[in-house]
């Protein structure tokens, strides 16, 4: 598995990639676990050392994408469509518009059931865990909440810096990795932007929320010159951060309501 993730590293960094499923790269996603863990409340904060021992966000946020190496019918055809959202009319999520297997916001759905059942194994609670930090920064990549009509962006070719790829590779990885940062490096320069006020007004769970910010992104990305270098990169730039800054945060904010005590939510709800 150590082979395979480097050889999607490097084929990530030549622009050649062109997965339907990947949303963010490995440093995307791990920028994403980094915002979120800086922003766990106490109780959360304990309840993901009790599923997951030494292991922090930004290692979970990759693990559904590293398990596509997995050969078995779970992870080859089940779980594949779960990183990704289909809205074929309008903005708004029709369930109706969603893979046979489900989408991201069914298995969000069914995996924060999961994770707050007391009767699930443990097992099952980390799968879940897992799923979810790494689905909900999927819902913040802009093609990952496409019309139907371009699988996210992969049909569309284009090239950065006169090297072929697609238009969902850039936003996966492609922007990301130009920067020549660490996930880290990437994630404290990141988190240092994130103002007090913008956590309070990005600290919502609701995923209909994000992918209506996604959809609205979306719209604005495909580019009329398919020869994309320094002009596409400074144009999106601020937007692609963005969305890792958000997908952080709501991270954090789901998983400190999912994790919420119980009598803490019946207090609120007197």
């Amino acid at each position: 598995m150590r082979t395979i993730g480097i050889s999607l590293a490097i084929a990530l960094c030549f622009g050649a990639v062109t997965s339907t499923a990947q949303a963010w790269g490995p440093i995307g996603h791990r920028v994403t676990g980094a915002i979120a863990d800086e922003n766990l409340g106490g109780v959360a904060r304990a309840n993901v050392k009790i599923l997951l021992g030494t292991e922090d966000l930004a290692e979970a946020a990759t693990w559904p994408d590293d398990m596509k190496s997995d050969p078995a019918n779970f992870w080859q055809k089940t779980a594949s469509p779960w990183h990704y959202v289909t809205v074929r009319e309008g903005d708004d999520y029709k369930g109706s518009d969603a893979h046979a297997e489900g989408d991201a916001m069914t298995a969000l759905t069914r995996f924060t059931a999961t994770l707050r059942d007391p009767k699930a194994s443990p097992d099952d609670k980390r799968l879940a865990f897992r799923f979810i930090v790494h689905i909900i920064g999927d819902l913040h990549q802009p093609l990952h909440a496409g019309g139907g009509n371009d699988r996210g962006g992969n049909d569309v070719k284009v090239t950065w810096f006169g090297r072929s790829t697609n238009l969902h590779s850039v936003w996966d990885s492609v922007m990301i990795e130009q920067r020549s940062l660490s996930y880290s490096e990437l994630a404290g320069w990141l988190s240092r932007s994130i103002t007090p006020a913008q956590v309070i007004a990005w600290n919502d769970r609701d995923p209909s929320v994000w992918l209506h910010e996604s959809i609205a992104l979306r719209k604005t990305i495909y580019p009329t010159d398919p020869n994309l270098s320094w002009d596409y990169a400074y144009q999106h730039r601020a937007e692609l951060d963005d969305r890792l800054k958000h997908a952080g945060i709501r991270i954090a904010a789901y998983l400190n309501w999912v994790f919420e005590p119980t009598n803490a939510i019946a207090a609120k709800a007197k």
